[in-house]
């Protein structure tokens, strides 16, 4: 009979992970999840006979008093916590046994570091959910009925087979290192200077000591710094803001600057996002996100990514190097692996050791670029290298990740140029383009209260407070709230990403240039947005997967495009798939009441259709080339009047001291 374990007390955070996590589906918003100090997990995992990855659970600052059924062989590892058998103080990082019945007592982590680890011989037994037990709590799914531990919740241990190794204490010399202080490694890229940023900025960010910043999660870890000068006066097409830019994949461990915030991406972060990253966490220290407390201090170091860690590496061979490693400096190249000219041309950026984003052409939106991103996603896809690990496309890029013990990045730099030099022209592409009609809830009440909450516990005073679509209407010159209606309405989008703002929300552009409105996105970021919710950032249109932070300008709420009865059916979902959208599928809206909405949404969640209807079809990008130069003296006079909004509302922005406000909140 299984052992049970029984929660008396849930500790902070509690949930079940697995690692590595949820791999394969950062394409349509599913972060990996897992541990988020993964080198604790994996020693605590050894040190009890299991499989590195075996399912163990997660703690944040406090922990639980969970009994055991049976006897059990646990181990604590990670942040230094009191552990106790039954009222018997016990060490961590080494086997420990708990009698039939008796209870495990960890108390609170009183720093350094803020995570810490159970694990228990044999794992814990959890369904799983796309490949993985881990629990991913902002998606509810994985782990123990997609949440966090609750009092009275039982877990079973089992189902893991054990290495067959004897159980042992992890040597000291093992350990993580954790302390208050931290020097971690990073790689330059993707967006360096002088593109994005200035050479002071850049060294500015290797001479700081940053302050981790309290309101920091699982998604991210957000920080404390010097405000960048900019090496840009605004994102263009992708936003008023300097750090906006044309969507494109994250890494994990990403330094995602959202306005001028630098955050650290955590492993429930977003694939997908506008906005840019000068440096990228290695693999192998990433771990050490996990463990960053509230006032803590982080000081990046440049170095180089051949000379990186194993990520797989457990013992002395993860650290042993660093000393040199942190001395030799980065790779001097500012992020870009290379450059190569043609019809298209193409730039190869480094984000982290184990990924390498391609891009195309100028910062446009430029459909063509999009065909060239599709016509090399199908060419990796189709030859499935050993040590691919993530396809994730942008607008005008492709993220590829790799494990780059299997794949090094010189290796894959190789297969790229063959696979490019065997790209057919862009403009013959034909693919599946399904039209997808949709409920749209204008102004919907669900966005007001975002509005609403932004201005109470974020700042009131915004240009795009009090009301979006105002604003929306101001950035694009149009002459009434009503022309803002009219322009969404009539538009058609085209999905060119999945997962923007996780769970396969699509980031999707009107195909006529007339119908794309351009805004900036919130800065700072609102911390809450309904489920659903549809937004305008840059010149892209976003369905909030799923309730969490974000910047895009609202219009309206519609109904899921996540099926959350997954496994289980969904009439406008195909079956074996949770995402509502594909790739290159065309979105239009037609309008109904709040109450009528939430009536649909009822029905959705019920599995009926919620008022969706699809139909299938086909997108040639040639046939809308054709439209292009067939419309183009009225698309350009639209354009011209568009800048000209555009321009003036950024004068009105330094005429108000909006940019010396940010600049002045950042300092302080």
């Amino acid at each position: 009979m299984s052992t049970v374990i029984t929660v008396e007390r849930p500790g902070m955070l509690a949930t079940v992970q697995d690692w590595p996590g949820r791999v394969g589906y950062w394409q349509i918003g599913v972060p990996p999840s897992g541990p988020m100090d993964d080198l604790s997990f994996r020693l605590g995992n050894v040190a009890v006979g299991n499989p590195e990855g075996a399912a163990g659970l997660e703690f944040a600052m406090s922990g639980p008093a969970v009994r055991f059924s049976g006897t059990a062989v646990v181990c604590v590892a990670g942040a230094p916590v009191p552990v106790r058998v039954d009222g018997r103080a016990v060490p961590m990082w080494q086997p420990v046994t708990v009698p039939a019945g008796g209870v495990l007592d960890i108390g609170a982590a009183s720093g350094p570091g803020l995570r810490f680890y159970l694990l228990v011989q044999g794992g814990i037994s959890v369904p799983e959910y796309m490949g993985s037990g881990a629990t991913f709590t902002l998606g509810k799914f994985g782990g123990h009925e997609g949440r966090v531990l609750r009092a009275g919740d039982e877990l079973t241990v089992g189902g893991v087979n054990p290495n067959h190794v004897m159980a042992q204490p992890v040597p000291s010399e093992h350990r993580p290192v954790i302390a208050g202080r931290w020097e971690i490694a990073v790689t330059e890229g993707p967006h360096g200077a002088p593109e994005f940023f200035t050479r002071a900025d850049i060294d500015t960010l290797y001479a700081t000591d940053y302050e981790v910043h309290f309101n920091s999660d699982r998604t991210g870890v957000r920080l404390v710094g010097p405000q960048p000068d900019w090496a840009r006066p605004d994102g263009g097409e992708a936003g008023l803001h300097p750090s906006n830019i044309h969507d494109n994949a994250y890494s994990v461990g990403a330094l995602d600057f959202t306005g001028d915030t630098p955050i650290l991406l955590g492993p429930d972060g977003p694939s997908l996002g506008g906005f840019v990253c000068p440096v990228t966490v290695v693999a192998a220290e990433r771990w050490k996100l996990g463990q960053l407390a509230p006032g803590d201090a982080v000081r990046f170091v440049p170095v180089r990514a051949d000379r990186a860690a194993s990520a797989r590496a457990l013992g002395v061979s993860r650290r042993a190097h660093l000393p040199a490693v942190f001395s030799s400096g980065g790779d001097g190249d500012d992020g870009v692996i290379a450059r190569r000219d043609g019809a298209t041309s193409v730039t190869y950026r480094r984000s982290g050791d184990d990924n390498v984003l391609v891009e195309y052409g100028d910062p446009t939106l430029d459909l063509a670029l999009r065909a060239r991103v599709h016509a090399l996603h199908e060419q990796l896809a189709a030859q499935r290298p050993a040590g691919l690990l993530d396809l994730t496309p942008g607008i005008r890029s492709l993220q590829v990740r790799v494990d780059p013990d299997v794949l090094p990045v010189r290796s894959l730099m190789g297969l790229l140029g063959e696979l490019e030099d065997a790209i057919p022209d862009s403009s013959r592409l034909v693919v599946p383009s399904r039209e997808v009609r949709m409920p749209l809830s204008w102004d919907d009440p669900a966005t007001r209260e975002a509005i609403e909450r932004y201005m109470r516990g974020v700042r009131a005073d915004a240009p795009w407070c009090p009301w979006n679509i105002e604003f929306i209407r101001r950035m694009n010159g149009l002459d009434s709230v009503a022309d803002v209606f009219d322009t969404v309405f009539d538009a058609e989008y085209l999905v060119l990403g999945l997962g923007d703002v996780y769970l396969g929300a699509p980031v999707a552009t009107p195909l006529d240039p007339r119908h794309r409105l351009v805004t900036t996105k919130y800065n700072p970021a609102r911390t809450w947005t309904p489920e659903n919710a549809v937004g305008i950032g840059g010149a892209y249109l976003c369905i909030y997967g799923m309730e969490g932070p974000g910047g895009y300008q609202f219009v309206g709420r519609t109904t899921q495009v996540w099926n959350h009865r997954f496994p289980g059916a969904s009439a406008a979902f195909e079956e074996g798939t949770p995402w509502l959208l594909r790739f290159f599928d065309r979105i239009s809206w037609y309008p109904v009441e709040p109450d009528e909405l939430l009536e649909l949404r009822a029905d959705v969640a019920a599995g009926g259709p919620g008022g969706v209807r699809i139909s299938e079809g086909s997108f040639a990008l040639a046939e809308h080339e054709a439209f292009l130069a067939a419309n183009a003296e009225s698309i350009a006079a639209f354009r011209t009047s568009q800048s000209a909004a555009f321009a003036a509302e950024r004068e009105a922005w330094a005429s108000a001291g909006e940019f010396a406000r940010q600049a002045g909140e950042k300092a302080a």
